[in-house]
This record gives C-alpha cells, sequence and structure tokens, in this order.
C-alpha cells in the first residue's frame, strides 16, 4: 500500500554562509533534486537559511558593546528571512509544484515582533505550498543566545503527511523533555530533528527519542568548513583566526520506532540522503509502549502547552 510509506530526503549541505539569497537558492535546488528523485518530504539543518553564528565562539561573542559583534550582528539581521515580505514564496511554489513537503531551518526576522530581533525557526511548508507552521526556538543553547531571542510555544505543531503526523524540534530543544511530549500528545509519530551540524548532536539523541517515542526520527545536521567562509564576511580575518578546518561534520541519521538504526550518521558528505519509512513499523513498536496512550497516566502527570504567537503589543480592535 503507497499510503503507508513515505520517501524522505535529509538535506544534508552547507549553506552560503550569511548570505540569504544564494542560500535559497541553493535550498531550491535540493528541493527540485529531491523531487526528481521521488521524494515525498525533504528535511534541512537549522538555521540553514543563511547560516549558523560560528563567529560567536571565534571572535569573543560575549565582549560588551563591540564593534565586530555590532557589525556582524547587524550582517546576520540584513540577511535573515522574511516571511511577511515574501522570502519563502518561491520555495513554497516549488514545494506545490514539485508536491513535496519541507522542513527547512531558517534564522527568522519577524515583523510581529518589531522586525529587529531574529529565531531560530523551523518552518514546515506542506505538499500544496503552504506554510503549516513556524517554530521559533524556545530556548537558544549558551553562546546562541547573544544573537537570538527566545521562541514560543505557537509553532509546536504536527502535521499529517501520507499516514505519518510529523512534527519537529530545533538542536537542543530536541534534550527538552516536555517540548518532546507537547509533539507526541498531538500524535506525532515522525518526528524531525534539526541541527547545525555534528555527529556529536546526534548520535545518541535520536536513538533515544525513537525508543522513548516509539516514531521515527530524522536528524538532520549542515555542513561547514573554514574555506566555506565568504570573502565579504564582516571582520573575516578575525574569524579565519580561530576558525577549525571543520566547523559542522554533519552527523544526519534515521533511527526507527525500536530505537535501531535506519541510517546511521553520515559524516563529512554534502548531498541527500533518502530512505522510504513504512508507518506500520510504528504501530508494531506501540503495542508495548506508547508514552501518551495506554503507557501514560494524565490523571497523575500531564502538561500544559501555551500555543499563543507572543508579541510586544496587541491590538484593541
Amino acid at each position: 500500500m503507497k499510503d503507508i510509506t513515505l520517501k524522505v530526503a535529509l538535506a544534508q549541505i552547507s549553506p552560503v554562509w550569511l548570505n540569504k539569497e544564494k542560500s535559497l537558492r541553493k535550498v531550491e535546488a535540493y528541493i527540485e533534486e529531491a523531487s526528481y528523485k521521488n521524494c515525498e518530504l525533504i528535511v534541512f539543518g537549522e538555521g540553514l537559511v543563511p547560516g549558523y553564528p560560528f563567529w560567536l565562539a571565534l571572535t569573543g561573542g560575549a565582549e560588551w558593546n563591540t564593534k565586530v559583534n555590532k557589525e556582524l550582528h547587524a550582517h546576520y539581521l540584513n540577511n535573515a528571512v522574511s516571511i511577511e515580505n515574501g522570502d519563502l514564496d518561491h520555495i513554497c511554489d516549488l514545494a506545490k509544484s514539485q508536491n513535496i513537503a519541507v522542513y527547512l531551518g531558517i534564522i527568522e526576522r519577524p515583523m510581529d515582533r518589531g522586525g529587529h530581533s531574529i529565531y531560530a525557526s523551523l518552518v514546515y511548508i506542506d505538499q500544496n505550498g503552504v506554510i503549516g507552521s513556524v517554530h521559533r526556538k524556545l530556548q537558544p543553547t549558551y553562546d546562541e543566545r547573544l544573537t537570538w531571542a527566545q521562541g514560543d510555544g505557537h509553532g509546536l505543531k504536527v502535521h499529517a503527511l501520507k499516514k505519518f503526523t510529523v512534527g519537529g524540534l530545533n538542536c537542543w530543544e530536541n534534550w527538552m523533555p516536555l517540548a518532546r511530549t507537547a509533539l507526541y500528545g498531538q500524535g506525532e509519530d515522525l518526528h524531525i530533528a534539526v541541527w547545525p551540524g555534528s555527529d556529536h548532536n546526534t548520535k545518541d539523541i535520536t536513538r533515544f527519542i525513537a525508543r522513548e517515542s516509539r516514531s521515527f526520527v530524522i536528524s538532520v545536521s549542515s555542513l561547514m568548513r573554514k574555506e566555506e567562509f565568504p570573502e565579504d564576511t564582516p571582520h573575516l580575518s578575525r574569524i579565519l583566526e580561530n576558525a577549525p578546518d571543520v566547523l559542522a561534520n554533519g552527523g544526519s541519521c534515521i533511527a526507527g520506532p525500536d530505537g535501531e538504526w535506519i541510517k546511521e550518521p553520515l559524516l563529512d558528505e554534502e548531498g541527500l540522503i533518502i530512505e522510504t519509512l513504512d508507518f506500520n513499523r510504528v504501530l508494531e513498536e506501540r503495542q508495548n509502549f506508547d508514552p501518551v496512550g495506554h503507557y501514560s497516566r494524565p490523571d497523575v502527570i500531564k502538561i500544559v502547552l501555551n500555543k499563543d504567537r507572543q508579541s510586544t503589543i496587541e491590538f484593541d480592535s
């Protein structure tokens, strides 16, 4: 039965770092390639457009009120994605014309928060080209807090895709038990975990989430090498001075609902990782454990999810 299988593509690629337009064109090329190979879902890494803020750990990102940090931050904002201004319109059109769903990690510059702060957001675009959710990372990690703002629960949503119910989290959100549970409770059985890159993140948590949730788990990481920093990057010499040869080595992978590998973490190779998932595997593993179903006690333990989009201003009509 075709309905119970889903062909997925993991796009393990590098961004055109801090260049929104060129990164979007690269994403579009990989969507077209995945569609040509009859994939029904393609997933890209965290903040791929326009890239991860690697400079924070390389240029004294916590130093207060420095010109280096201010100019790099401004450059980042100028290359962030504004959904309201149509930055993702072509990708939405492409998803519709190619009949493929997309999970894309972006650095979002939203107008509903004034338009001057940015968020690590995971965008879901369905096979009709409609944006189903924009999940802003709840808690940026460590030095990320110097450039990304805190998100909210508005994008903690799941989506029907054939027999599957898909949901996703950004990077270390995947370590947050309650964030995971919020998706499990909405019926998630295909979990999308996106990362900036590196197998030290994906090699353990991917299998753990799969075994905990009895779901398929797709982890997608990006790549980044020292030679890929563009020459027009502000303060490039300062960045290169401390940059290792490899900043993100990939580690994209897939675990099945039994917690075993379907695709082990792949390192240092750019391209598509393609696999076909069988929904019945989910039903088989839920027989003995279902974390929000027969193996739960909501009369004793439950969570409350606030799905309101947070903003500083509300208009009284």
